[in-house]
């Protein structure tokens, strides 16, 4: 069985303590490899070799930092189809997915902020009070703590502005899903990428993930995940006040009037909401709907979830696989069965695949109100529920119903319309007529228990700097 080592200094290194964490197909249910299970004397190696290797890193020319992350995007470039693969075994998400969105866009990612390194700039003010410049310094080892849903999309989104404005870094991946973050640290060894900028620990949160969030070198704390874990990694930073930024869950809205074009977006509203069975935090998993066109949408849309291909990941055509472990699988299975028990009435789906591997099926609730935990907790799968709407204010009031406050979709003809919900919606991202449509220089991230922070563009490289003012006064 393959091991999935660190990457520390450059170099592939076993646990120190000599544990490892059996990682699972969830296509099959049965283990596929094993992960290092760290712990905090892997961390305190990790970090000191991120702090050896911090001088000459920051000290390169921003096109040098570049040119690294470039070479770097290069050769994942070369090999989507093989991380591809890994990414598919790994979560169980269909390799079309992994290798026509996914994988591309960590090279995307890696790419960009190549580019922003040579191009990240800061402000000067005069006229004032002397001449004023701000400085832009990295901040030393940061750490990066990517989730198991889309894991290399999310790992580069966090290493690479971090590398790019000057840090070295200390990433842990999910335990869950580590397959691509350790095929990564290995094409950066490959290309001879400079050892101790990027080192990889494994393992679980409370013996990796905490340790590297209070460690007193790690300067700053990049984190997409739970709102839960979000909230401890808040607690545990602040003592220090380190920088974070917390990208956390959602329960996200799609507010479909009846001037839409709604019967050719039918099927991109059933890809917002059941891409990747779900498991991804932009999903749109509150469908509100227009009552004078309710009944037609909600039969299009079920007979558009009714066809949906359900299968092997590496199958051609399959659209859905399994959900990425049995303990998401025993978490959505509970909110269904709470669902019932609120009185939802499920149109399609709600019940466990009779097959190997962890499957479920795609479903269709309505019937729920605003105020029943299935409309207000993030239930992350392969669920969507369905509310009805009689005026654009009851429209807003229901889409902003919840604490979470990361993304929404609006779709209407009306251009007035579309920008005075957009404005009031409580959402760090609006998308109109459209969804998961990404602009890599647009900040991104959420309120309320969405998260802390902005990750994206300038956002990003901002955060991973330290700005320092320079006033000069101006003799006569």
């Amino acid at each position: 069985m393959q091991k999935l080592h660190h990457w520390i200094d450059g170099q592939a290194q076993p646990p120190r303590s000599g544990g490892w964490l059996e990682v699972f197909d969830p296509c099959t249910a049965q283990p596929h490899a094993q992960v290092a299970r760290g712990d905090a004397e892997d961390v305190e190696a990790a970090v000191a070799a991120a702090a050896r290797a911090f001088p000459a890193w920051s000290a390169l020319r921003n096109s040098d930092r570049a040119a690294w992350l470039e070479k770097l995007a290069v050769a994942l470039e070369s090999r989507i189809d093989t991380f591809a693969r890994a990414e598919s075994l790994d979560g169980g998400k269909p390799f079309a997915l992994a290798r026509d969105v996914e994988i591309p866009r960590a090279v995307s990612n890696l790419r960009f902020f190549a580019h922003a390194a040579t191009q990240f700039a800061s402000e000067s003010h005069h006229g004032e009070a002397g001449l004023n410049y701000t400085l832009r310094p990295p901040l030393g080892v940061v750490a990066t703590i990517s989730p198991w849903n889309l894991p290399l999309y999310l790992f580069t989104w966090k290493i690479a502005p971090a590398l790019a404005a000057g840090n070295t870094v200390v990433a842990k991946p999910s335990e869950v899903t580590p397959l691509t973050a350790t095929m990564l640290g290995e094409l950066a060894a490959e290309i001879g990428f400079p050892n101790g900028v990027l080192n990889i620990v494994h393992g679980l949160g409370p013996e990796v993930g905490e340790p590297l969030v209070t460690h007193p070198q790690v300067r700053a704390v990049s984190f997409t995940g739970s709102t839960a874990v979000g909230k401890r990694i808040a607690s545990l930073a602040a003592p220090a006040l380190k920088k974070v930024s917390l990208e956390l869950g959602g329960k996200n809205p799609s507010l479909v009037f009846a001037d839409s074009d709604w019967r050719a977006q039918t099927d991109t509203l059933v890809r917002s909401a059941f891409q990747n069975s779900g498991q991804i935090c932009l999903c749109g998993s509150r469908l509100l709907i227009e009552r004078s066109i309710y009944a037609d949408f909600r039969d299009a849309l079920v007979e558009r979830v009714r066809n949906l291909q359900i299968g092997d990941p590496m199958a051609e055509g399959t659209q859905l696989g399994p959900l990425v472990s049995q303990a998401h699988l025993d978490k959505v299975m509970a909110c269904l069965q709470r669902a019932r028990e609120e009185g939802g009435r499920f149109l399609y789906g709600g019940n466990r695949i009779d097959r190997a591997g962890w499957f479920v099926e795609p479903t269709v609730i309505e019937g729920l109100g605003p105020d029943c935990a299935s409309n207000r907790e993030e239930i992350f799968g392969p669920v969507v529920t369905l509310q009805a709407f009689d005026t654009e204010a009851q429209a807003l009031a229901l889409a902003n119903a919840s604490d979470y406050g990361l993304s929404a979709s609006l779709w209407t003809r009306d251009l007035d319309r579309a920008h005075r919900l957009s404005a009031q919606l409580r959402a760090g991202i609006v998308w109109v007529n459209t969804w998961l449509m990404r602009d890599l220089r647009t900040p991104f991230g959420g309120v309320g228990s969405s998260g802390l922070g902005r990750e994206g563009g300038a956002e990003a490289m901002r955060f991973f700097t330290e700005p320092k003012n320079v006033c000069l006064a101006l003799l006569p």
